[in-house]
C-alpha cells in the first residue's frame, strides 16, 4: 500500500477509535440506566402484588433478564428492555389488599413500554382494568385470566392494533361486547368465558377475519349468534352455557371445534354440517334443536366427538351406518331417535357410547317406547317422513357435540393435529403436533388456546425492498410449499431441510424446517427470534418471518419454519469456471461480490446485537440475486447450532476481539476471495494452502506469473493493481494467528481500493467492461 495512503488509514483508524470510544461511554451509561430503571420497575411491581409467593426469589440483586424461566414466572427481555412478562400465581389466591388500587398498578405496568407479552394469572388482581394499559402500544398478548376484574373492556383497548391474542377468562367482567372488538384486526385468540357479559353478540366479530379461536363460554350472551361464514381461519367455537338462541349460527366449514352447549337453539341444523371434513369435536347438547339427526357426521373424516344430548333429534338408525374409526365418544341420550343402534358404534372398542333416553329397539341402555317419540315430535312441530308430501324450503337437520368438560379439553388438542396433518400431508415419525397454542387459563389447559405470534412486526426495511418480519401460519406454509410437493425440495444439511414457497402474493421464499431435537416451550425460543427478526441487510439473505407448530399436548415447540428471502440465481461458486456452465463473473463484479460479502460480515457482526461471529462461511454459502448482489446465507444462529448438537453462538462466539470469534469469518473470506481470483472451489485445506503459496510466489515475481495462477476468464481485463490488492488481503486473511489478520473494516477498505482502481482502468478500456456492473457503493 502506499506510503501516504498508510498514513491516511492510521490517521482515519485513530479517529475512528476515538470517536468509538466516546460512543461505547454513551451506550453503557445508557444500557445501565435501563436496567436499573426496568428492574425498579419489576420490584415495584412484586410490591403492589403484595410480594406474592411466585416472586418470592426477586430481591435487590437479582438479574431480571437472565433468570432460568418457568411455568409460573418467565421475564424476556431484548436489548436490555422488557419484552415478555409472565407471572402465574396459585390457583384460588385471595383478592389483594383493600389498599391495592388496578389504576396504580397499570400506571407502574406501563413503565415497561415494550412489553409485547403480559400474562398476569391468579394473582387476586380486582377492581376495573384500567384503559391506561393501552399505553402498552406494542402488546401482543394480553392474558388476565383467573383474577377478579371487573366492569366493561375499557374502550381505550380498542387503539392496540398489535394484539393477537386476549384472554379475559375467569373473571368479573360485565357489559356487553363493545362493537369497537371487530377494529383489532390481527386479532386471532378472544376468550371471555366465566365472565358476566351479556347483551347481544356484535355483529363487528363477523370482521375478524384472522380469528382462529371464539371462546365466549359461561356468560349472559342472547340473541342469534352474528353470520360468522367470513371467518375463514376459525378453528375453535365454543358459545357454551349462554343463552343464545335464532338459527343455527353461519360459519366457514372448516372448524374443527363447535361447542354450542347449554343454550336455546331451537331450530335445525343445516345438511351443510356434513361436509364439514376437518371437524373432530361437535357438543350440541343440552339445546332444543330439532330434525332429523344427520348421520353422516358419524362417518365425518376427523370426527371423533359428538354430543348430542338433551335435544328433539328424530330419525331412524340404521345397522348398516358408517362410522369413522376414530371416533371416542359419541352420546345421542334424551332424543327422538328410533330404529337400531348402527352397529359400528357397538364394534368399536374404544368409543364410549351412550344413547338412553329414545326409543331405539337394540341395545342395552334405558329406552322410550316408539310411540313416545312420534307423539313427542308432533308436539315440537315435527311431522312424519313423507315422500309425496312437499318439503320445506329446506331440510332440518341438527347435532350436538361435547357434554363433558374434560373430554372436551382432551380432544381440542387433537383437533389440532389433525388441522397440521391437513396443512402439512406428509407422514411423520414425531409424536402428533399442533398448531402453536398458549395456555388460557388455570382449569381450563388446553380447551382455548392461541396462535400466539410473538415477534412483533416492526422490521420494515423498506431501503432494501423487503416486507416486515412477521408471523406466518402453518396453512400459508403449506399453501406456498404444495403442501411440501418434493418437486420444491431444495435440499437437506445439519441446519434442517429447506424448500422453495410462494406466497400468495406472488413472491418466492426459502422455508428452512428444522426438527426440534431439544423439547422446550415456545418462550424459550423467543430471544432466539428476536435475533433472527434482525437478520436484514443487503448482503445477507434477509429473514421474512418464522412459524411456531408445536406438540398437540402442551406448548412443547415441535419443529420452527424459518422464512427467508428467495434469492434465485444460484451460488457463487456455480458463476466461477468451476461451476455450472453459464456466463461467468467479470473480475469486477467478482470485486463488488467479495465487497457485499464483507459489508454482510461487518453487519453480522456489529449490526445486531448480540452479533454473529464463526459463520462458517464457503463459497457455496454466497448466493446472488437478480441484480447479481452477494448475499450471505449461512449464519451461526445459536438456534440452528443447538438444534444440530453443536455449541452454537455461545457466549464464546459473541466474546470481544480480544478472543478473535470475529477472525474465523475473516479467514473464510480470504478464502473465497482466492477462489475468485483463480476461478476454483477450493474445499480442503490443502488446496488452500497450495494456492495460497502459489500468490505469495506470484506476488515477488512479476506481472506475467500474477496473470498465469488466475481464472483465465479474467486474466485480460483484470488490472494489476487491483489483482496485486486482491492478492496482499487475501493472504493477510489467511494469517495462521488471528491477531495478525485484519479486520473487516481493513479488508472493506482495500476491496473497495481495488474496485476503484480496477474502476479506472475500465474507463480507459471500456469495451473490455461492456458487461460489467457498476462500481459498489
Amino acid at each position: 500500500m502506499p506510503l501516504y495512503l498508510v498514513q491516511m488509514s492510521g490517521a482515519f483508524s485513530i479517529g475512528m477509535l476515538s470517536a468509538f470510544a466516546v460512543l461505547l461511554f454513551l451506550l453503557v451509561d445508557r444500557t445501565e440506566q435501563l436496567q436499573s430503571s426496568q428492574a425498579q420497575t419489576l420490584s415495584r411491581i412484586q410490591h403492589l402484588l403484595n410480594n406474592p409467593s411466585v416472586l418470592s426469589s426477586w430481591n435487590d440483586d437479582t438479574d431480571f433478564c437472565n433468570v432460568e424461566p418457568n411455568s409460573s414466572l418467565t421475564v424476556v427481555c431484548y436489548e436490555d428492555t422488557v419484552t415478555q412478562l409472565h407471572i402465574i400465581g396459585e390457583k384460588g389466591t385471595p383478592q389483594l389488599p383493600e389498599n391495592f388500587s388496578m389504576d396504580s398498578f397499570i400506571t407502574t405496568l406501563v413503565k415497561l413500554p415494550n412489553l409485547k407479552v403480559l400474562k398476569l394469572v391468579s394473582l387476586g388482581l380486582w377492581g376495573p382494568l384500567s384503559g391506561k394499559i393501552a399505553r402498552l402500544s406494542s402488546l401482543e398478548i394480553f392474558n388476565v385470566s383467573s383474577n377478579l376484574l371487573s366492569g366493561p373492556i375499557p374502550k381505550e383497548l380498542s387503539s392496540l392494533m398489535s394484539l393477537q391474542t386476549m384472554i379475559l377468562d375467569g373473571n368479573a367482567f360485565s357489559g356487553q361486547l363493545p362493537h369497537w372488538i371487530g377494529q383489532l384486526q390481527d386479532l386471532t385468540v378472544l376468550s371471555l368465558q366465566r365472565n358476566s357479559f351479556n347483551g347481544s353478540l356484535p355483529s363487528s366479530l363477523g370482521d375478524l377475519n384472522n380469528l382462529r379461536i371464539l371462546s365466549l363460554s359461561h356468560n349472559g350472551f342472547f340473541g342469534p349468534v352474528p353470520d360468522l361464514s367470513r371467518l375463514t381461519n376459525l378453528q375453535v367455537l365454543d358459545l357454551e352455557d349462554n343463552s343464545l338462541d335464532g338459527p343455527f349460527p353461519k360459519m366457514s366449514n372448516k372448524l374443527i371445534s363447535i361447542i354450542l352447549k347449554k343454550n336455546k337453539f331451537r331450530s335445525g341444523i343445516p345438511a351443510g354440517l356434513s361436509t364439514y371434513y376437518q371437524l373432530q369435536l361437535l357438543d350440541l347438547s343440552s339445546n332444543t334443536f330439532v330434525g332429523p339427526f344427520l348421520q353422516q357426521l358419524l362417518a365425518l373424516p376427523s370426527i371423533n366427538y359428538i354430543d348430542i344430548a338433551g335435544n328433539k333429534f328424530t330419525g331412524l338408525l340404521s345397522e348398516n351406518l358408517s362410522c369413522n374409526k376414530e371416533l371416542m365418544f359419541v352420546d345421542l341420550s334424551s332424543n327422538l331417535l328410533t330404529g337400531h343402534l348402527p352397529d359400528c358404534l357397538l364394534n368399536l372398542r374404544k368409543v364410549d357410547v351412550r344413547y338412553a333416553g329414545n326409543c331405539l329397539s337394540t341395545g342395552d341402555q334405558d329406552q322410550q317406547p316408539v310411540s313416545f317419540c312420534r307423539n313427542e315430535a308432533l308436539a315440537v312441530g315435527i311431522l312424519p317422513s313423507n315422500k309425496n308430501q312437499k318439503r320445506g324450503t329446506k331440510t332440518i337437520v341438527a347435532l350436538g357435540i361435547t357434554g363433558g368438560t374434560i373430554g372436551g379439553i382432551a380432544l381440542v388438542g387433537l383437533a389440532f393435529l389433525l388441522v397440521r396433518r391437513n396443512i402439512m400431508n406428509k407422514p411423520s415419525k414425531t409424536p402428533p403436533t399442533r398448531l402453536i397454542l398458549e395456555t388460557v387459563s388455570t382449569g381450563y389447559t388446553s380447551k382455548i388456546l392461541s396462535d400466539a405470534r410473538y415477534i412483533h412486526q416492526t422490521m420494515n426495511l423498506g431501503s432494501i425492498g423487503l416486507p416486515a418480519y412477521r408471523t406466518f401460519s402453518l396453512e400459508e406454509i403449506g399453501e406456498a410449499t404444495g403442501n411440501f410437493d418434493s418437486s420444491v425440495f431444495m435440499g437437506e444439511g445439519s441446519h434442517g431441510q429447506m424448500y422453495r414457497g410462494q406466497l400468495k402474493n406472488g413472491s418466492l421464499v426459502a422455508i428452512r424446517c428444522l426438527k426440534m431435537k431439544k423439547s422446550r416451550d415456545v418462550q424459550n425460543f423467543m430471544h432466539h427470534i428476536e435475533l433472527i427478526s434482525k437478520l436484514r441487510h443487503p448482503h445477507v439473505v434477509s429473514a421474512l418471518g418464522h412459524c411456531f407448530e408445536c406438540h398437540w399436548d402442551d406448548t412443547r415447540v415441535s419443529r420452527i419454519f424459518l422464512i427467508f428471502e428467495y434469492v434465485p440465481n444460484g451460488t457463487l461458486g456455480t458463476w466461477l469456471s468451476g461451476g455450472r456452465s453459464r456466463q461467468l463473473l467479470t473480475w469486477a463484479q467478482r470485486i463488488a461480490a467479495a465487497i457485499g460479502i464483507a459489508k454482510g460480515i461487518q453487519f453480522l457482526h456489529t449490526g445486531i446485537i448480540p452479533g454473529l461471529y464463526s459463520n462458517n462461511l464457503k463459497i457455496s454459502d454466497i448466493l446472488l440475486d437478480q441484480n447479481l448482489i452477494a448475499k450471505i446465507s449461512s449464519y451461526n444462529l445459536p438456534l440452528m447450532g443447538e438444534n444440530s448438537g453443536k455449541d452454537g453462538n455461545k457466549s464464546k462466539k459473541t466474546a470481544s476481539r480480544v478472543n478473535h470469534a470475529d477472525r474465523n469469518d475473516i479467514y473464510d473470506l480470504g478464502v473465497i476471495i482466492l477462489e475468485l481470483m483463480v476461478g476454483q472451489w477450493l474445499k480442503t485445506k490443502s488446496e488452500i494452502d497450495a494456492v495460497k503459496d502459489q500468490v505469495q510466489l506470484s506476488l515477488a515475481a512479476n506481472q506475467v506469473a500474477r496473470r498465469s495462477i488466475i481464472d483465465p476468464a479474467i486474466q485480460r481485463a483484470s488490472s494489476d493493481q487491483s489483482l496485486r490488492t486482491m492478492m496482499e488481503i487475501s493472504l493477510r486473511c489467511l494469517q495462521s494467528d488471528p491477531a495478525d489478520q485484519p479486520s473487516v473494516e481493513d479488508v472493506l477498505w482495500n476491496l473497495q481500493f481495488a474496485s476503484q482502481v480496477q474502476n479506472g482502468r475500465r474507463d480507459s478500456h471500456s469495451s473490455e467492461y461492456s458487461q460489467s456492473p457498476g462500481s459498489p457503493s
